[in-house]
């Protein structure tokens, strides 16, 4: 992001100058043009004509952090002992990565937005069997309980929760030799 600024010059009535008529203060909603990007041209007008310079900044984008770094830089901005620094110190310096730093301590200067947790998409794991000459069928996995898997028999894939496997529990339960198929809830 550059640094590119706007400079108004406001007097003590809080009234603003205008840049393009030059010639006085003006309630903001009547000035043509309060702004200028020159601050040489600000700072003339204060010479000449008094007031102050307020100066605006594009506000910078915010860094993307997960929960726990933004607990972590909360507990630090809230901090009120020396304990609750250390401890952020400790956060931060236990992660060798520079580049990691550098991020954690420009979400500090900058702003941040959280990253909400992944959500581990879910699949159907299935079987083409073949059938009849009215339709095939397809041999399903479903959960019987929480560490077996019941097989079921359908002329369609089913698509409810006890169907669906995410890739950790395909891999655990040693499903991953037959076809997936990926769901979200508003597939119901």
């Amino acid at each position: 992001m550059s640094e590119k600024k706007l400079y108004a010059v406001k007097n003590d009535e809080g009234k603003y100058w205008d840049f393009e008529d030059r010639d006085d203060f003006w309630e903001l909603n009547s000035a043509s043009c309060p702004t200028t990007d020159n601050e040489k041209d600000a700072k003339e007008v204060i010479h000449d004509y008094g007031g102050h310079i307020v100066t605006f900044i594009e506000e910078p984008k915010k860094v993307v952090v997960s929960p726990e770094e933004a607990k972590n830089i909360d507990a630090l901005i809230n901090a009120k002992s020396y304990q609750q620094v250390i401890a952020f110190a400790t956060f931060i310096f236990n992660h060798k990565n520079s580049k990691f730093v550098k991020r954690i301590l420009k979400a500090i200067t900058n702003g941040y937005t959280i990253t909400l947790p992944a959500v581990d998409t879910k699949y159907l794991v299935y079987e083409n069997v073949g059938g009849n000459t009215h339709g095939k069928f397809v041999l399903q996995a479903r959960w019987d309980h929480p560490n077996h898997v019941f097989w079921n028999v359908s002329s369609q894939l089913l698509n409810g929760e006890e169907y669906r496997f995410t890739q950790e529990e395909i891999k655990r339960l040693k499903l991953k030799k037959y076809e997936t198929k990926a769901v979200t809830d508003d597939e119901q």
